[in-house]
């Protein structure tokens, strides 16, 4: 099973994970060039935190080995695929009642910012098969993927 691990010391808070992510699920098709940044519909799934000490925390999906995310998950729209580990949100199934958001250890979940009605949360750019756009886009290679035991 795949992981995305990080690594805090190395992030510097440039932001180039944030953008990637948003450019992987923007609407729109174009170039991270013309991305509005703005724009909600195109809201990343990760971030970046300051943390208090002039460093930064990628805030991003771990895909848990026991995903508090899914376990808390009502209606079963979080499910984490066995063979995969990948955790997966099926916005029709979603009940908006965000106990995923409250319960995820990491900060990762939250709602959208335009409806409220969905979560927002990494799908590990399973669309575009391989590595995810945030990983691919670290240039101080603080975020990766690990091939883990389950």
């Amino acid at each position: 099973m795949k992981r995305i691990m990080i690594d805090y010391t190395k992030c510097d808070g440039c932001k180039n994970c944030t953008a990637a992510c948003m450019q992987a699920h923007r609407e729109r098709p174009g170039t991270v060039y013309d991305l509005d940044l703005t724009d909600p519909s195109n809201e990343s799934r990760n971030h970046i935190a300051a943390d208090g000490k002039g460093g930064y925390l990628p805030i991003i999906c771990r895909h848990c080995d026991s995903p508090e995310c899914a376990m808390s998950c009502m209606s079963g729209a979080l499910s984490k695929d066995s063979s995969t580990g990948i955790v997966s949100y099926d916005e029709k199934k979603c009940g908006s009642c965000f106990m995923c958001v409250m319960n995820c250890p990491y900060g990762v979940l939250k709602p959208d910012t335009l409806t409220r009605a969905k979560v927002i949360k990494c799908d590990f750019c399973m669309e575009t098969g391989g590595e995810p756009n945030c990983v691919k886009n670290c240039p101080k290679k603080a975020i990766w993927v690990e091939e883990v035991q389950a």
